[in-house]
C-alpha cells in the first residue's frame, strides 16, 4: 500500500444546508493531492479530488436537513448504493448531473432512474489512472432482517483514488466477504439497527479491517461514541461527523 499522510479538518464554502463546523475531512495521497470528504448526512458526502466532484448517495429534500444541490458544482462521478429513499433521490441526482456525468448504482437503481451504469458486487471500474471503483457486497444476513438489504442486491463500494482507498460499506451487517476487504486507508462503516450494525459489530469489523481512519456513518439515533469507546484501545482514529 502506498504511503500517505492523512491531514487535519478543513473548511469548505460550499452551502449544503448543514453546519459545516467538523464535517470535512482532508487527506493527503501518496503523490501530495488532496482528498476532501465533506460529510453531509446519513449516508450521504461529497468527496473532491484534483478537479473531481464525487458524491455519494446523494439525497436533497427527501432527509432532514434538505440539501440544496443546486449550490454544489455539478458532479463528475454519483455513486449510488441501493434504491431506498435514504440512499436514492432521482432530483438530487438530476440536479447534479451535467453532460459526461458518470453515475454507477445497482440494478434497482437503474430500473427506477432509467439511465447509469449498473456495477454489480465485486465489478470493477477503471475511471482514469487514478481512479478506480469497485463494487462490493452490502446485505443482512440475520434471519427476520435479510428483507431490509438481501443479499446480491445493493453494493457497498470501494474507491482508489491515487492510492488513497476508501471503503464506504453500504446498508450491511457483517458478513463474510468483508475478509476479503484489505489495506483501507478511510472506512464508513453504518451503525444504525435493525438495518446494520450495531456499535460492537461495527468495532468488530472496524478491527478486522484495520483502516487508518473510521468514520461511523448512517447511525440516526445509535449512540455512535461507543464506536469510539470500543475502539480506544486500537490504533483506528474514529471521526464522529455529521452522518446522522
Amino acid at each position: 500500500m502506498k504511503k500517505l499522510i492523512i491531514g487535519g479538518i478543513i473548511m469548505l464554502g460550499v452551502m449544503t444546508g448543514f453546519s459545516s463546523e467538523k464535517n470535512t475531512d482532508t487527506f493527503k495521497t501518496a503523490s501530495g493531492k488532496d482528498v476532501v470528504i465533506t460529510a453531509i448526512k446519513h449516508a450521504t458526502m461529497l468527496i473532491q479530488y484534483d478537479g473531481f466532484e464525487i458524491h455519494v448517495d446523494p439525497v436533497g429534500k427527501k432527509m432532514d436537513p434538505a440539501t440544496d444541490y443546486s449550490k454544489f458544482k455539478k458532479a463528475d462521478i454519483i455513486l449510488v448504493t441501493h434504491e431506498h429513499f435514504d440512499h436514492y433521490d432521482k432530483d438530487a441526482i438530476d440536479v447534479l448531473k451535467k453532460e459526461g456525468t458518470q453515475i454507477f448504482l445497482n440494478k434497482a437503481v437503474k430500473k427506477l432512474y432509467g439511465s447509469g451504469t449498473v456495477l454489480t458486487n465485486s465489478e470493477t471500474k477503471v475511471i482514469n489512472k487514478e481512479i478506480k471503483i469497485e463494487a462490493v457486497p452490502a446485505y443482512n444476513m440475520t434471519k427476520g432482517r435479510d428483507k431490509f438489504h438481501p443479499k446480491g442486491r445493493d453494493n457497498g463500494y470501494i474507491l482508489t483514488i491515487d492510492g488513497l482507498r476508501i471503503y464506504i460499506a453500504g446498508d450491511t451487517e457483517p458478513i463474510p466477504e468483508m475478509k476479503d476487504i484489505k489495506d483501507i486507508d478511510i472506512a464508513f462503516l453504518p451503525v444504525n439497527q435493525p438495518y446494520t450494525m450495531t456499535p460492537e459489530q461495527a468495532a468488530k469489523v472496524a478491527k478486522a479491517i484495520q483502516p487508518k481512519v473510521l468514520f461511523p456513518y448512517h447511525y440516526s439515533d445509535t449512540p455512535v461514541k461507543e464506536v469510539a469507546e470500543l475502539l480506544k484501545d486500537i490504533k483506528i482514529d474514529v471521526r464522529i461527523r455529521n452522518y446522522k
